[in-house]
């Protein structure tokens, strides 16, 4: 399934694409997300936790980042296994940033695939919606880190827990209400 978000963040896009660069702290504005090491051919390993409804899944897995600082875009590339629920999934991502008035303009695209369980939570809409309110959730603390008045305040920001059964409910209201405009246009 393909998901395409952007979103806009307050600073100039030299900042925005240096805070990119910084895979840790990325990492850690991202709700359910942990890194746990870094492999000698540049890879993340990491896990990240998601709770869905009655669903659970974490998955662990790694990553690559490939940066292209000429064009302020890069390239993701991740797989991971839930081995105690048996889902898998893989992402590529793409992101770009731009100039946006003062600001900058993020646009994030993702191919995501999963397999087992987790699949059933693959409805293209459900998964949208959700994605839109952890992205909210990574630019409230991305803002908050970039806005810290030092590098240690900035360091001990982090984004909250996924809250499962709150975040799938709000997501599913939004879907259906989603599914009703569009219906009375």
């Amino acid at each position: 399934m393909n998901i395409r978000q952007d979103f806009l963040v307050a600073r100039p896009t030299n900042v925005v694409w240096d805070f990119f660069q910084n895979v840790p702290d990325v990492a850690r504005c991202l709700p359910g997300a942990n890194l746990t090491g870094q492999g000698e051919d540049g890879s993340y390993e990491g896990n990240l936790s998601v709770k869905l409804g009655p669903m659970a899944a974490a998955f662990e897995g790694n990553c690559v980042v490939i940066p292209d600082q000429t064009s302020m875009t890069a390239s993701i590339e991740g797989k991971g296994v839930d081995k105690k629920g048996g889902s898998r999934g893989q992402v590529k991502v793409v992101y770009t940033i731009t100039p946006e008035g003062t600001g900058s303009k993020v646009l994030v695209d993702a191919d995501v695939t999963l397999s087992g369980p987790a699949a059933q939570f693959g409805r293209t809409g459900l998964i949208n919606e959700m994605s839109k309110r952890l992205i909210n959730e990574f630019v409230a603390c991305l803002e908050a880190k970039l806005a810290a008045p030092s590098e240690a305040e900035a360091g001990s920001i982090q984004a909250g827990e996924v809250r499962g059964v709150s975040l799938f409910f709000a997501s599913l209201w939004s879907w259906f209400k989603g599914l009703f405009s569009k219906g009375e246009k």
